[in-house]
């Protein structure tokens, strides 16, 4: 297999901006989403960073994606609010969201953030983790823009692989970043895989008669599969209720698929929640307690062939350390579509 290319974080960046704003995205807006797009793929969560972008330009070339939107706060309270996210990039609507609830949560402990009339905005662990910056737990809920998951025991597509993340600091240890779909596999590793050439283990999805499914290119033939069986999609169900229903957002058969449908407005929904740490603890001894936590973790006695036990975030961080230092692999399927990207719309090569 030929070695992916290494590209150093700001060239990925720039070159992400400079595909958003050949489409007319404002220069401001088209640096953020590249901003959180980078950081994405510096922490290893290939489905959801660069991956994106030529869909993502397909869909503003086809009307589906406001390029100049107007967030606004729809509704409010000292501790909650709702955006509007005026049907743009999803990022700007998310990062817009933490925002407001950092600054609520500094003035009242806490704050819920909901969005509604979004779009795909990434990897919920970049979002989850921005509380931190002021000593606060950052939570992110959303519905997946696609259903790939039946309720239990059905064979309908009436859930998607809805997320959850959470961010909780360290003093001296590296954060735990929990980043998960509720299903066993998220659908962006299900394309990663049919981009590689690669099969699926079994577990991550099943046809209809439920046989196993490991071919990737074959995955609109079946559907994923929730993590712990009933209870996953018992949480699939809840976290859509809270991120896409209580927003006004589509949920279950209101969900469009932005893999396919690149005009419809897919009215994504997500939540930021945002925890002061210090409403409930000291500052500092909270976090040294948290690095007590990890070290016993990362302490306790394996199973016979297990070499080391990972806490959640911690392979996501070195990925951060080791691409920062060395540049973000793209391999060679999806820097071929980057280079007819930037064909066609007349900016510079990646590389």
């Amino acid at each position: 297999m030929t070695s992916p290319h290494r590209i150093p974080a700001e060239r990925l960046r720039g070159f992400i901006a400079e595909a958003f704003e050949a489409v007319d995205i404002p220069p401001d807006d088209a640096g953020t989403i590249a901003d959180l797009m980078t950081r994405i793929d510096l922490r290893g969560l290939d489905g959801h960073g660069i991956f994106r972008l030529p869909p993502s330009i397909k869909r503003i070339k086809a009307g589906g994606i406001n390029v100049n939107p107007a967030l606004k706060i729809v509704r409010e309270t000292a501790s909650t609010a709702l955006i509007d996210g005026d049907n743009g990039v999803g990022h700007l609507a998310v990062n817009e969201a933490a925002r407001v609830a950092m600054d609520k949560a500094g003035q009242n402990g806490v704050a819920w953030v909901g969005t509604t009339n979004c779009n795909h905005a990434g990897a919920g662990s970049i979002y989850a983790m921005m509380p931190m910056e002021r000593d606060m737990i950052g939570l992110y809920m959303a519905v997946g823009s696609a259903n790939h998951l039946p309720p239990w025991g059905g064979i309908e597509m009436l859930l998607s692989t809805n997320p959850l993340a959470c961010a909780i600091p360290g003093l001296e240890e590296p954060p735990i970043v929990l980043d998960m779909a509720t299903t066993v596999a998220s659908y962006g590793k299900v394309k990663i895989a049919a981009d590689r050439g690669q099969t699926m283990p079994e577990g991550w999805m099943i046809d209809p008669q439920g046989n196993p499914l490991t071919d990737p290119t074959r995955s609109d033939d079946g559907f994923l599969l929730p993590i712990g069986g009933y209870k996953g999609y018992g949480l699939a169900l809840i976290f859509g209720l809270l991120a896409g229903t209580l927003n006004g957002a589509a949920m279950g058969k209101d969900v469009i698929d932005f893999n396919k449908d690149f005009t419809s407005t897919t009215n994504t929904g997500q939540l930021i929640i945002a925890l002061d740490i210090k409403a409930f603890a000291d500052v500092e001894t909270f976090k040294r307690n948290v690095d007590g936590v990890i070290r016993a973790m990362k302490g306790s006695p394996t199973l016979p062939g297990v070499e080391e036990i990972f806490l959640p975030g911690e392979q996501s961080h070195a990925k951060w350390l080791e691409r920062t230092r060395d540049g973000v692999p793209i391999p060679e399927a999806l820097m071929a579509r980057l280079v007819t990207l930037a064909a066609e719309l007349k900016i510079d090569p990646l590389v």
